[in-house]
């Protein structure tokens, strides 16, 4: 499939056939697993193409990426070991003294790697609430050099204006990285809206499964991709041809998945936003939602990721502990629905005083609505809330 194919099919085709083609030895149609650490040269110093070592290339890999890349919008994409393994990616990619402005609400083990590993290495770092653009405008400094973003954010499910932001962020000289984990390639696109990295734990939605970790970042800019690679092959940080196989054949039902994730998450939060044991309920799909609109315009779906204040600790822990289909599990965006409280697990990490700041309260909950039967998992969150 070229690139002008790609760019001509819809998601779900380039899903299933964007960056593989039957193996040209037997005609598997199915991407083989290359589980080779080295490849054999013909000649010294003389590989068979680019195909010298694992770390550096290996087939499989390069089927995954080219297909994240065309579901991106990308020029490329390079995978990684895990999403924080992408992230620092991204920041490796700065010197001592450069500075990022990131959003306040990522996910708890963003914050601690930023705060706790990269800081140290003398890199700056300012915490802004991002769905504020004058609060990011205010954060830049001449030195300022990437803008990390997730939208929706974990788990205050907060809406930042990607075009926006890469416009303040280009202005400044500096560029735009977008934490797309939450939404999918199905739902949001931002190197469409100008933003210059797309990060994924593609553990999460892009897998769907519970059955990988591993980060992918896609790219509008092929020097980009070069230096990135560059890093992981300097760093080591690569997946597993494996790991690769498994989200590669996981994200040929992304589409399907999606669509189902997207319908039980808006009947999942409007079933809690009407019920009287919540407090509030925050999805972006509500028009209760902050940035409903903005959501609207640069998103095509809403997720399965639900995030619900119950009040306190106590009732967090009784919703939580007593479902049936929602499991008590960290991470998100597989099949099966999941439940955490996120003060208490994803967020431990982060400061109390920093998640009372930004209201992340002792009492949310964070719900990963999977594809089960809908009324089942309204049955299940309701048999627990009545009581």
């Amino acid at each position: 499939m070229s690139r002008h194919d790609h760019d001509a099919a819809g998601f779900g085709t380039r899903a299933i056939h964007a960056g593989v083609a039957p193996e040209p030895v037997t005609g598997a149609i199915m991407t083989p697993i290359f589980q080779t650490s080295t490849y054999v040269q013909p000649a010294v110093g003389h590989p068979h193409g680019h195909y010298d070592y694992g770390r550096t290339a290996n087939p499989t890999r390069e089927a995954l990426e080219a297909n994240m890349a065309a579901l991106e919008s990308g020029a490329g994409a390079v995978a990684f070991a895990s999403g924080l393994a992408a992230i620092e990616a991204i920041v490796k990619r700065l010197s001592a003294g450069d500075h990022v402005v990131t959003e306040e609400n990522t996910y708890g083990g963003t914050t601690r790697m930023f705060s706790r590993v990269l800081a140290r290495l003398g890199i700056g770092f300012s915490y802004v609430d991002a769905s504020d653009v004058e609060a990011v405008r205010a954060a830049v400094r001449p030195e300022t050099q990437l803008i990390h973003i997730e939208t929706p954010t974990n788990p205050l499910m907060r809406i930042s204006d990607v075009g926006a932001l890469a416009a303040l962020a280009h202005d400044a000289g500096a560029l735009l990285s977008v934490d797309n984990t939450f939404a999918s390639p199905y739902n949001q696109r931002p190197l469409e809206l100008g933003a210059d990295f797309v990060v994924h734990s593609s553990t999460k939605y892009v897998n769907g499964h519970s059955d990988v970790i591993g980060g992918i970042v896609a790219v509008g800019d092929l020097e980009l991709a070069e230096e990135l690679s560059f890093l992981r092959k300097s760093t080591g940080a690569v997946p597993g041809p494996m790991d690769c196989f498994l989200t590669l054949r996981g994200i040929k039902t992304l589409h399907v998945r999606m669509r189902q994730h997207n319908a039980n998450g808006m009947a999942v939060a409007r079933f809690l936003e009407a019920h009287p044991a919540v407090d509030r309920v925050l999805y972006p799909g509500l028009p209760s939602h902050p940035q409903h609109e903005l959501a609207c315009r640069q998103m095509d779906g809403f997720t399965g990721m639900v995030s619900v204040d119950v009040g306190t600790i106590e009732r967090a822990r009784a919703l939580t502990e007593h479902c049936r289909w929602f499991a008590l599990a960290e991470s998100l965006g597989g099949v099966e629905s999941l439940i955490s409280v996120p003060a208490l697990m994803t967020h431990a990490s982060v400061p109390e005083e920093r998640r009372e700041a930004m209201g992340l309260t002792p009492g949310l909950v964070r719900l990963s609505v999977g594809i089960e039967d809908e009324a089942d998992l309204i049955e299940d969150l309701a048999r627990v809330l009545d009581r």
